[in-house]
């Protein structure tokens, strides 16, 4: 079989005749913050106080200095140069033993300028998250568990199956076992033709294969510039996967290679012969039968694939362009995971993937999708919803420091102020969010038993959901569903 495809980690010039096996790994290096984020805790001392409990302490120990200078903190708070009269605040955990020690002395107070942080979708607890994954590389773990709820709306009405019967055989994170990452993403027909030589006639697949199931979608418009577009092509070829940038940004800064994937408008299509290179994947912004076709003819070897927003006619459209031959759809909600109707990116995922699945055409097509992605646990719950990969847009931004000055629910209207940094840094901020998402896929399939991400997709069966738990144990009890 002569299957058309692309690996993006084969570098024109860079594969020896004779290469070995490296298994896949994402380099991850300290990259620390260069914007202070708030303390979560604000430590209140009284002064005065605290001055006559060491006075008095002094004249009780017989200035024993071992005795008197120690503090209750064992997280360091109280061990600055001066001790309690300038509290490290940025140690706090909230434990609040130094409270229940001397109430008297030391109130802790949430912070309130750390409720400012993100917007009411990525919460200042996300925020935290993705920028200790950022900074480290590391999944984050809290010695308290978790604190969360266990159930929600959004993605937090959705469990996984993490059995441990199977983790000690399947555990990629520690190398007992490789588990793939690797997604394919282009046309594959629901069969091949051979003609009567046994050679292949007809379609044949034509894939592109990315390393992880997470790519780098289009940053909104006020956070595009040369730098952050620097960062995301030049991340994308490290980690082996894709960056999503607009055709004339591509044009424009003359970035080329099998990571970069130009989005374009039906209008510009033309504008695709003053690419430098050839792109192995190109999207359409809406569905236009005709630009479609001549997009087609002027790139026969890029894969174009369709980007629609979750709304209303969804499943026409999608019937219209399958028809015409598209096979790569990216579907999208907002910043917040809302379609336009309001319902959650979750409830449409599983309506598209059920409809291509009933229709008989899933196996052909490849499911994209972007909005509503704040943590890492998200993207396989995606995946079990029936995506093949997800494009990460905000997490990206707050990974790289990014203030949102307003709600940020849509690329057009969000309002974020990036800082200024060096693209080497904001390279390795990304790389380390994208290692440490990836431990925590494998910790996912690990935990099931599975050896692939491409067989999680469409897995609802490894999942729950708490609204058909909730009704399959309450129905037709009074007072269930009221309100």
């Amino acid at each position: 079989m002569h299957a058309s495809s692309v690996d993006l980690s084969a570098r024109a010039g860079t594969a020896p005749a004779e290469s070995r096996y490296h298994r896949y790994h994402i380099e991850v290096q300290p990259a620390e913050d260069i914007v202070a984020l708030p303390s979560r805790f604000r430590v209140q001392v009284r002064r005065h106080r605290l001055a006559w409990l060491i006075l008095k302490e002094i004249v009780h120990y017989r200035g024993r200095k071992d005795v008197v200078v120690s503090r209750p903190c064992v997280y360091g708070v109280f061990s600055g140069p001066v001790g309690g009269f300038a509290p490290r605040e940025h140690l706090c955990v909230g434990c609040l033993r130094c409270t229940t020690q001397y109430p008297e002395i030391v109130q802790i107070h949430r912070n309130p300028e750390r409720a400012r942080l993100g917007d009411s979708y990525f919460t200042p607890d996300h925020v935290d998250a993705v920028c200790y994954e950022a900074r480290t590389g590391n999944i984050p773990v809290r010695g308290a568990g978790y604190r969360g709820s266990f159930g929600g709306p959004g993605w937090d009405g959705m469990w996984t199956d993490m059995s441990e019967i199977v983790r000690p055989t399947r555990d990629g994170i520690h190398g007992r076992e490789y588990i793939s990452t690797v997604v394919d993403i282009g046309e594959k027909p629901p069969f091949l033709e051979f003609d009567e030589t046994g050679l292949p006639c007809g379609l044949e697949p034509r894939v592109l294969s990315a390393a992880l199931p997470m790519l780098l979608d289009l940053p909104p418009r006020s956070a595009v510039m040369d730098r952050l577009v620097a960062v995301l092509a030049r991340t994308a070829r490290e980690v082996d996967t894709l960056a999503l940038l607009p055709l004339r940004i591509v044009r424009e800064r003359g970035l080329r290679g099998p990571e970069v994937i130009p989005v374009l408008a039906p209008a510009e299509v033309g504008a695709l012969q003053e690419l430098a290179f050839e792109p192995a994947m190109a999207e359409l912004t809406a569905w236009d039968e005709v630009a479609y076709r001549e997009a087609v003819a002027r790139l026969p070897a890029t894969i174009i694939g369709l980007r629609l927003a979750f709304a209303a006619g969804l499943r026409d459209t999608l019937g219209a362009a399958l028809e015409a031959g598209v096979r790569v759809f990216h579907l999208t909600a907002d910043y917040q995971g809302r379609g336009a109707d309001g319902r959650f990116v979750l409830d449409w995922i599983r309506e598209v993937h059920g409809w291509l699945v009933a229709s008989g055409r899933r196996d052909e097509v490849t499911l994209l999708g972007s909005g509503g992605i704040a943590l890492a646990e998200h993207v396989p719950k995606a995946i079990i919803c029936g995506l093949d990969a997800v494009a990460l847009d905000t997490p990206i931004l707050v990974a790289l420091q990014a203030k949102m000055l307003s709600e940020c629910t849509d690329p057009e209207t969000s309002r974020v102020e990036l800082p200024d940094f060096e693209p080497a840094w904001g390279v390795q901020r990304l790389k380390n969010l994208l290692g440490a998402w990836r431990d925590q896929l494998l910790e996912v399939l690990g935990a099931m038993g599975m050896r692939e991400v491409r067989r999680l997709r469409g897995e609802t069966g490894r999942a729950m959901f708490q609204a058909e738990a909730e009704r399959e144990a309450f129905q037709g009890i009074a007072g269930y569903g009221d309100g």
